[in-house]
């Protein structure tokens, strides 16, 4: 008998198509497991989602938590050429500033040399930065009195003009600058002084030991280009205050003032104020990330409608713990303050379960009693104010052993558990096929042969009734 190697085929039965049904059946045992793989995936992701929400709040809880927010100041000039800023440790306070000049560096021109590569000396010779500017009590530049410091630079015999430049700038003791100018007659050295203020100003120069010079006029000074330096003056309330830089610190406790060309001649009003501004930012900032996540909350937690399935985290007990948490340290009382609560503040949870913000009564707090304001918000330690004991709940939710770190583990380790059920199910429906195959095999083989002994016995049958007919 022939070997049957397509099932059927023997008994003429359609068992491709029974074993095919029957592999369907089946497998859709594996479908209850993937819906569940699918369903703990989506929880992953939820998870994932309510994290970052939950550490975008955080965030925010800490940086309202911060006792220098409400210490912050904020500057506000009045006119142009001047800039303020404000540290901690400023006062409110309102000053007109008078700016009788500002700080200037000292300049000074050489004579014109002929080349400004080719030698101009034919031996060594030194050279002599005179520093410091006096001036007499009318304010004017005294160009008699003896300059406060010197710096001697030694120049090489055969040395150019690009030479002393470049000796001049290599020296960082000298406190000067030097650059090659080329006035249409011949070439020059600009010389300025680094840092601005009376005491760092260039006021001359001299060569020493010029013996035989090859230029046709010895390098020396140009009187006549001669700027000396100047300090800053200006005048705060009536105070007149000197300083060798455009940067005045410290003359106004706290406050930093950056003079500039404009202000020269100019009196400004300066204003330092309380900077509610950032508080005001800052809490809203938290109020915003607070309702962002209780509507990705909301999301995560619907139920299911006509058309539309349930949410990922529906009946969860990680979001709920978390929402207990929230709610419990939004309505408690701080102790000991001035506000006790959330409420007395503006701020407050409407029906929905979301913060809205009572502008009117904040700006009232603020301006009544800001230390009351900090010491509710950040405390005197780090979890003693109201958004010092959220922070902290928050960062425990959010530790690597905290609750929703331990819920993502949890499915994670449900979705391997299941991929593992899946693999040995999938196994056992394969081992199940192939017995199915093996018995369809089988019955086909003993269906074909009876068939074939069929109709040998037909035939016998043919020819014994043919014989007894011709009998």
């Amino acid at each position: 008998m022939a070997t049957i190697t397509s099932l059927g085929v023997g008994s003429g039965l359609d068992l491709t198509g029974l074993l095919d049904q029957l592999r369907d059946a089946e497998r859709g045992k594996l479908e209850p497991l993937k819906t569940q793989q699918a369903q703990q995936d989506a929880r992953i992701s939820a998870y994932g989602r309510l994290q970052t929400g939950v550490d975008k709040l955080q965030s925010a809880a800490a940086a309202l938590n911060d006792s220098a927010l409400f210490q912050q100041l904020s500057v506000v000039v009045q006119g142009d050429g001047l800039t303020a800023s404000a540290s901690e440790t400023a006062s409110p306070g309102r000053y007109d500033v008078t700016v009788t000049r500002i700080a200037t560096a000292g300049t000074l021109a050489t004579d014109a040399a002929p080349t400004r590569d080719e030698p101009l000396f034919t031996e060594a010779t030194t050279l002599t930065l005179d520093l410091g500017a006096t001036y007499k009590a009318d304010g004017s530049f005294d160009d008699t009195a003896a300059p406060l410091n010197s710096v001697t630079i030694d120049i090489a015999a055969g040395s150019s003009l690009e030479a002393v430049r470049d000796a001049i700038n290599a020296n960082a003791e000298a406190g000067v600058t030097a650059a090659i100018v080329n006035d249409g007659n011949g070439y020059r050295l600009a010389l300025s002084s680094e840092e601005t203020g009376a005491e760092a100003s260039l006021v001359g120069l001299r060569l020493e030991n010029v013996a035989d010079p090859l230029a046709a006029v010895p390098l020396g000074e140009d009187a006549a280009t001669l700027r000396p330096g100047n300090d800053a003056e200006l005048d705060i309330n009536g105070i007149t205050i000197t300083s060798a830089t455009n940067t005045v610190a410290e003359a106004i406790q706290g406050v930093s003032l950056t003079l500039s060309p404009e202000a020269a001649g100019s009196t400004l009003g300066v204003t330092v104020s309380r900077d509610d501004g950032s508080v005001k930012e800052a809490l809203d900032k938290w109020v915003s990330a607070y309702n962002e996540l209780q509507s990705t909350i909301g999301r995560m937690t619907k139920p299911a409608t006509e058309g539309a399935s349930s949410g990922e985290l529906i009946g969860d007990r990680t979001v709920r713990t978390l929402e207990s948490r929230m709610v419990r340290d939004l309505t408690s009382a701080v102790p000991g303050g001035e506000f006790a609560l959330l409420a007395d503040l503006g701020v407050s949870l409407n029906k929905e379960g979301r913060l809205e913000v009572d502008e009117e009564t904040l700006d009232a707090a603020l301006a009544d009693s800001p230390g009351g304001v900090a010491a509710f918000f950040a405390g005197d330690s780090e979890e003693a104010g109201m958004a010092g004991t959220f922070n902290a709940s928050l960062e425990r939710m959010l530790d690597d052993n905290g609750l929703i770190s331990n819920a993502i583990e949890g499915a994670e380790s449900r979705v391997d558990s299941l991929g593992e059920r899946y693999a040995r199910m999938e196994a056992s429906v394969e081992r199940t096929i192939e017995r199915y195959r093996v018995q369809f095999g089988q019955l086909d083989s003993m269906i074909a042969s009876m068939n074939q002994t069929s109709s040998y016995l037909m035939q016998q049958f043919d020819s014994l009734n043919a014989q007894l007919g011709r009998d």
